[in-house]
């Protein structure tokens, strides 16, 4: 699906079906079950900067470049970009721009793997596929130029961290089905590692945290959709 922003820009989503998933890793524990009941539409890239500053009529961004994804984001802001989305009338009927859910994310960003990232298990797979600190150069990179994983989602690994939804708390160890985590909570969830950390924080499985008005330069987003196809 894409969504015409205005301007000539236009914003890509591929389709993420539902299905089920381990959750977690030995550092991120307890691995546990999850499923996932219904599909969603989730951001290809992330958020550029040529898109936020379309929609909200500024760029905050320490490493400005039209293709390289916002930074210096906080949470809310991040928020208020799904919100203005769904009021531009660019959405079918029935489908509500928003967030990913961190299950959602991690799910996304697996793509049916179970290695550390999703293009294998060594330091070697995750730079074939992401931006660290040992290839980006100290800065963020333009969205896009590495592989894509199996549903189609470019730099789940590094470049910038991706705000989720979820306020940061402990996993379920058992069982659970479309979780969102705690209802209310400090922190959001971050995932994804960004260009300034080391392969082990880009992990599929990491997560970190900050408060909803944090800004930081490595800190970015990728939106998400509801409804069906």
């Amino acid at each position: 699906m894409t969504l015409d922003l205005g301007k000539g820009v236009k914003l890509d989503l591929v389709w993420i079906p539902p299905g089920e998933f381990n959750m977690g890793d030995s550092d991120n524990g307890p691995v546990h079950w999850v499923k996932l009941t219904k599909g969603f539409w989730m951001g290809k890239y992330e958020v550029t900067q040529e898109q936020y500053e379309t929609v909200i009529g500024s760029n905050p961004s320490r490493f400005k470049g039209p293709q390289n994804p916002v930074d210096s984001v906080s949470w809310n802001e991040a928020y208020g970009f799904a919100r203005k989305v769904n009021s531009l009338g660019v959405l079918p009927a029935g489908v509500t721009r928003r967030l990913p859910t961190e299950a959602e994310w991690e799910y996304g960003c697996r793509a049916g793997t179970t290695t550390p990232w999703w293009s294998g298990g060594s330091k070697a797979d995750f730079y074939r596929v992401g931006w660290g600190e040992d290839n980006s150069r100290g800065k963020t990179q333009p969205v896009g130029q590495k592989e894509a994983n199996r549903f189609g989602l470019h730099d789940v690994h590094g470049n910038v961290w991706e705000w989720c939804a979820d306020w940061f708390g402990p996993y379920s160890s058992g069982e659970v089905v479309d979780p969102t985590g705690l209802a209310t909570g400090k922190w959001r969830v971050l995932r994804g590692g960004s260009f300034n950390w080391g392969s082990a924080r880009a992990r599929a499985a990491d997560r970190a945290m900050a408060t909803p008005d944090s800004r930081d330069c490595a800190l970015g987003f990728r939106v998400c959709c509801g409804g069906g196809p």
